[in-house]
């Protein structure tokens, strides 16, 4: 059933074998007929369309045929009323034909109006074919009349034509041969296997075969490059999604065409994939690939195969040369890593979620790419400069460690100087040089520790007691472990960096400024005199502007910001092809403006509020004591 509704009928053909004696007569391909086939063929005596109607039939096409055709005969009008006329042979009777799913006006692989021409298809694939018929405004072959019980009726025949076995080809004279699996003594991956047509021309020893003793004869052709040899391989479920490598070798210029199809015979117009020269291939599609070919060999793998039947036809193509003693070789092989990942990688496989079917991939080494790692990345050479330069250029580190050392600042010295030793671990681990613990803990230890020296540049700027710097520390450890652990290589995280330190530098001044200024309260006094209080507040920002002035050298300021930018800006060029030498940039530069902010620190000695203890103050302090007696 089919239909929107599920109320339309979808009727089954079968198919009758049938003795070719009786059918060659009523058989003719391209003016020759042929004697020498399989053949079924059945019909239906009547079958009615109003106009318009569509029928649908279904045929399940089996073995490799040659051809398929659908045909009406003794096409004439049926109905109630008994007043027209027509001229039945002027009706058109679509015919619709599509692989695997029910063909639609806009959707279809064949169509023909089958009362004037059989719907012939050539080479069809495997599977179950559907064909919708109906007839077309045939209204204005009977005078114009619309009478809803006025039918067109007719007879239709199929046939499918399908060569013996051995034999392809519309004629049945090219040579077909079955391919025999045999599995391979060491494989590296889950079903390898090369093939071996099933002929005693051919040695069982050798995974390459001999071309020339199996080739279809050539005077059979009849023209010019009309002589086809063809190979039938089968690949079994398990074995789905590997990859076919197809070579060819010979001591002259090679003069064959291979055509690949899957579920079918390949013809000149009807394949999936070709190579028929370096020029002129499949090199375009995704899943063709094609490797140093030239006159004398042919070298190209089909990517990720369906399981089922595929087919390849080799077309010779006629030369003024000779080539009696021409030795051309070919193999065919499934491979799971196409070239064994050009031994620059593994070859790792994943499971479908079936379970049944593996995936095989390339894990390719530092220094080369590509789905086979052919690609070479960066040479030797290359490799060495990459890595002395992604792990020297840690060594700006020294910089800000040295001066938090000086400062007495142990806790930035220790920062510094743990997240330089760990960047520079974490890229020589990257680069594949050397890995002193695994991947992750050294990618973690080495954003965690350049998230808390950043932090830790600006909480340093403020002129807080140990103990707040302490508990500043804690908080932001916390948050920056957890942006280590989640997603550390995210652009956002400098960002929250920046703007956790921006944080840490704020709460320091209010902790700082809080403790210095904690005389300025609102008294009952303060609150009467409102312009006593504007005048305080505005002696407090004034002093505030001279304490951030006085506390800071303004010149290390603006080369830190520099830095800053320089670092921004070699984040921002960073590319798979230039990352070792914008991201060395980005080590020196950080380090830079962290020593630069570092530097720019005054020695400041609040004199206004730390000056010399009043004498009077003493004095009265001391005549406040109690005595002796």
């Amino acid at each position: 059933m089919s239909g929107q509704y599920c109320n339309q009928t979808v009727n089954p053909l079968s198919c009758v074998l049938s003795d070719s004696s009786n059918f060659t007569e009523s058989l003719s391909i391209d003016n020759q007929t042929t004697d020498n086939f399989i053949s079924c063929r059945s019909s239906f005596e009547n079958s009615c369309h109003v106009d318009g109607e569509p029928k649908i039939y279904f045929l399940d096409v089996m073995g490799l045929p040659e051809q398929l055709s659908v045909t009406v005969m003794n096409v004439r009008f049926d109905g109630t009323s008994s007043n027209f006329t027509g001229n039945v042979s002027e009706i058109n009777v679509m015919c619709l034909a599509r692989h695997g799913t029910i063909p639609l006006p806009n959707f279809h692989d064949y169509s023909t109006n089958i009362n004037k021409a059989p719907l012939v298809i050539r080479s069809p694939k495997v599977g179950r074919w559907y064909f919708t018929i109906f007839p077309v405004n045939f209204s204005k072959e009977i005078g114009g009349i619309q009478d809803p019980t006025i039918k067109v009726c007719y007879s239709m025949e199929w046939k499918v034509l399908e060569c013996p076995l051995g034999k392809a080809g519309l004629n049945c004279t090219q040579e077909r041969y079955m391919l025999q699996t045999v599995l391979r003594r060491n494989p590296s991956a889950f079903f390898e296997s090369y093939y071996l047509p099933v002929s005693e021309k051919v040695s069982p020893d050798s995974a390459n075969f001999p071309l020339e003793p199996l080739l279809s004869n050539y005077s059979n052709g009849g023209e010019l490059g009309d002589a086809w040899t063809y190979f039938l391989m089968d690949v079994p479920h398990g074995a789905a999604a590997g990859n076919i490598h197809i070579r060819l070798t010979s001591d002259v210029k090679i003069n064959y065409e291979i055509y690949a199809r899957f579920g079918a015979l390949p013809t000149h117009d009807t394949w999936d994939y070709f190579y028929a020269n370096k020029t002129s291939s499949s090199d375009g599609s995704m899943f063709f690939m094609l490797y140093n070919s030239s006159e004398e060999s042919v070298n190209f793998y089909i990517l990720y195969v369906r399981e089922g039947s595929w087919n390849f036809g080799l077309r010779y193509l006629n030369s003024s040369s000779s080539t009696s003693t021409a030795q051309t070789t070919m193999s065919i092989s499934l491979e799971r890593c196409p070239k064994r990942c050009s031994s620059h990688g593994q070859c790792q496989s994943a499971v479908d979620a079936s379970g049944l079917t593996f995936y095989s991939y390339c894990a390719c080494d530092r220094n080369h790419g590509g789905f086979d790692c052919s690609v070479e990345i960066v040479s030797h050479q290359g490799h060495i400069w990459q890595s002395i330069s992604l792990i020297a250029s840690n060594a700006a580190a020294v910089l800000p460690a040295y001066w938090a050392l000086r400062q007495k600042a142990f806790a930035e010295w220790v920062l510094f100087t743990s997240s330089g030793i760990s960047s520079g671990l974490y890229h020589a681990c990257d680069v594949g040089t050397w890995c002193a613990l695994s991947f992750h803990v050294l990618q973690f230890m080495d954003f965690w520790l350049s998230f808390m020296a950043v932090v830790s540049t600006f909480v340093y700027l403020a002129a807080i007691d140990e103990g707040s710097k302490r508990t500043i520390h804690t908080a932001v450890s916390i948050l920056t472990a957890l942006m280590a652990a989640t997603e550390a290589t995210r652009s956002a995280n400098i960002i929250l960096v920046i703007a956790i330190g921006a944080l840490g530098l704020l709460v320091g001044w209010l902790i700082e400024f809080s403790t210095k200024f904690r005389s300025f309260s609102f008294t009952t006094g303060f609150h009467v005199n409102v312009l006593h209080r504007w005048q305080t507040i505005r002696d407090s920002l004034r002093s505030l502007i001279k304490t951030l002035l006085k506390r800071f050298r303004w010149g290390f300021v603006l080369a830190g910001f520099v830095a800053l930018a320089m670092a921004a800006i070699s984040w921002k060029l960073e590319t798979s092809e230039s990352y070792w030498v914008w991201h060395s940039m980005w080590h020196v530069s950080i380090y830079t403006s962290s020593f630069l902010f570092l530097c720019s620190k005054a020695d400041y000695i609040n004199n206004e509020n730390e000056g010399p203890p009043d004498g009077n103050y003493e004095l009265a302090r001391q005549d406040s004591l109690p005595r002796g007696p």
